[in-house]
Formats: C-alpha cells, sequence, structure tokens
C-alpha cells in the first residue's frame, strides 16, 4: 500500500509538472534562435527609418533611442504628407501632430493636437521621461514643447497648402483606402538586450474635423510594448482600431499563445465585423520577443519595411478581403 501511494504521488507531481511545462509553452510559444536586433516599421517610408533605427540598434543601442531616432526621419521629410512637417492639414487648414512613445519597462509618453511642433515624437518621449503624465494634448502639448526647447515652425508646406485648397473645393469628407501609403508610421524594435520599445506618429487623417485624434498617441490602440511578449502598432483608420483597443489586444493574443501573424489576423477579423468595414483601411504590425514578425490588413496594399540581419526590405502583406 505504502508503495502504491508512492507511486501515485510520483505520478502527480509528474502531471503537475508537464502540466505548468505546458502552460508556460502556451504563454512563451518561442522556438529556436532569436532574431535581434530587428526593425519593423509601417509602409514604404519606413525603409528609411529602419536605416536611422538600425543605426542605433548595430551598435548596440537601446531600443527606445532606435524608435524615436527612426521615425524622426520620417517626421522631418517635407515630402510626406502625413507625418510631422509636411503633413496634410485639418479641413480648417491646421496641421496637428499626435505620436506616443513606449519602452521595454511599460514606461510611455503621448502627444495629441500638437501644433506647431516638427518632432512630436521627441516631446513624447520627454512627456514618459520628465512628467508625472502618460498624454499632454493642444495648447498643453506645446507649452510643455517649449519649455522644454523646442522651437516652433509652420508646418503647412506649399504642397500641402495646394491639396488642402484643392479639397475645399469640393470639402467632401471620407477616409480612402490605401491613401494612407503616406500616413501614420509605426516602428517597433528589438535590440540586442532582447528589450522592445516602439514608436508611432502621425498628421491623421487628412481634413479631418478640427481637434480629431486618431488611435496614433493611443496607448493600447496606435501603439503597445510588452517587453515580456511582444509590440504591436497599427495604422489606417484610427476611429476603427480605438473601437477594439488594437495593438493591446495583438500583444495579449500572443501572450496567450498566438504568433505575431495570428495575432495581426485574429485583430483584423474583429475589425472587419464593423459598419461599413469595406470602405477603409486597417494595418496592423507585430514583433514579439523572439524576432518574429506579424502582420496583416483589411484591404490589400498594406506593406512594412523589415531591417534584419544587415538587410533591409519591403514586405507584402495579406488581407482580409481580396
Amino acid at each position: 500500500m505504502t508503495q502504491r501511494r508512492s507511486f501515485l504521488k510520483k505520478l502527480s507531481l509528474g502531471a503537475i509538472s508537464l502540466g505548468s511545462f505546458s502552460s508556460i509553452a502556451k504563454a512563451f510559444p518561442f522556438r529556436g534562435k532569436a532574431v535581434k536586433p530587428i526593425v519593423v516599421s509601417t509602409w514604404h517610408h519606413g525603409l528609411a527609418a529602419n536605416e536611422a533605427a538600425w543605426k542605433v540598434l548595430s551598435e548596440g543601442g537601446r531600443a527606445l533611442d532606435a524608435v524615436e531616432s527612426g521615425v524622426r526621419v520620417t517626421e522631418a521629410d517635407a515630402d510626406n504628407l502625413s507625418v510631422g512637417i509636411g503633413g496634410l492639414p485639418d479641413r480648417e487648414g491646421h496641421v496637428t501632430l499626435d505620436a506616443c512613445i513606449m519602452d521595454e519597462n511599460g514606461n510611455c509618453g503621448s502627444v495629441a493636437f500638437l501644433e506647431g511642433i516638427v518632432h512630436p515624437i521627441s516631446v513624447a518621449r520627454l512627456v514618459m521621461e520628465k512628467t508625472p503624465h502618460v498624454m499632454l494634448v493642444g495648447e498643453g502639448a506645446l507649452q510643455f514643447a517649449k519649455e522644454q526647447g523646442f522651437k516652433t515652425e509652420k508646418l503647412l508646406t506649399a504642397k500641402a497648402e495646394k491639396e488642402w485648397r484643392q479639397w475645399l473645393k469640393t470639402s467632401e469628407y471620407k477616409p480612402v483606402i490605401n491613401v494612407e501609403n503616406h500616413d501614420t508610421i509605426g516602428l517597433l524594435a528589438l535590440d540586442e538586450q532582447g528589450n522592445l520599445s516602439g514608436a508611432c506618429t502621425t498628421s491623421g487623417l487628412a481634413y479631418k474635423m478640427r481637434g480629431r485624434v486618431g488611435d496614433s498617441p493611443i496607448i493600447g490602440a496606435g501603439l503597445y510594448v510588452d517587453n515580456e511578449v511582444g509590440a504591436a502598432t497599427a495604422t489606417g483608420l484610427g476611429e476603427a482600431v480605438i473601437k477594439v483597443c488594437g495593438s493591446h489586444l495583438i500583444v495579449e493574443l500572443m501572450r496567450q499563445g498566438l504568433s505575431p501573424q495570428e495575432a495581426c489576423e485574429t485583430a483584423i477579423k474583429r475589425i472587419a465585423k464593423q459598419k461599413n468595414s469595406r470602405e477603409f483601411q486597417i494595418g496592423f504590425l507585430a514583433l514579439n520577443k523572439n524576432g518574429e514578425v506579424g502582420a496583416y490588413s483589411l484591404q490589400p496594399g498594406f506593406d512594412f519595411a523589415q531591417y534584419a540581419e544587415g538587410t533591409n526590405q519591403m514586405k507584402d502583406v495579406r488581407s482580409f478581403y481580396a
């Protein structure tokens, strides 16, 4: 009888150990050698952003510094019509910028409805590092930026103003699928130390109502980073992303055992249930702790840039709708 009890006890402990291992494996299903460093970013303008981010990473730098450096390239590109200087204005002719940043420790900073500052991502980082807050908006964000030494500049370029005045002739507002191909840049990085960070910056939807803010500066919508699991970012019609807390949803799905690709596809399928989902675009991009990448979009046309193992290249993305 004693031997039988001992056998059953060992069997029970073995089952518990196997069950615990199974739970851990499901929560963190990463196998093989990690790909790091790696940087990924949305749309074709991500190639130039990746170059700047990779320079930081290849020198052993921190992912947080890499993501900020990367998106600053796009913010400073006056030919880009929806990020930083040169962004298309709201319907009243004002360029307003939104951005957020998040590091490996769960710290985050954000600015929204910011005018006159070329690099909202750097203001967002200082909100994270120098204030007790996560988000500053409008005049308060501008005041803070000035206090931190940022100079105000005219963001409405001649090119963007010409586009806006052409739009005024009809003043018709509706999101256009894949006009986002010069839209929000979301950039995710995994550094040599195995730490993740992310950044997201935009001038928002062209000709939006004054005061409108989309998903890009909202932690959990346009960007989310969990250093135990992975990171995700979004592009496209922000209202649709906000409704499902898109980036946070993807990271939590990865925590439950889904790959970055499976998580992005699951989130898009949820958005596809929204009203008029055939009339707008959403793209998700995700990166896990092992350097595995996933991306999926609602409509065809979304792509992303990936810099890994010394190569910077564009990647096509499958979509929910053909």
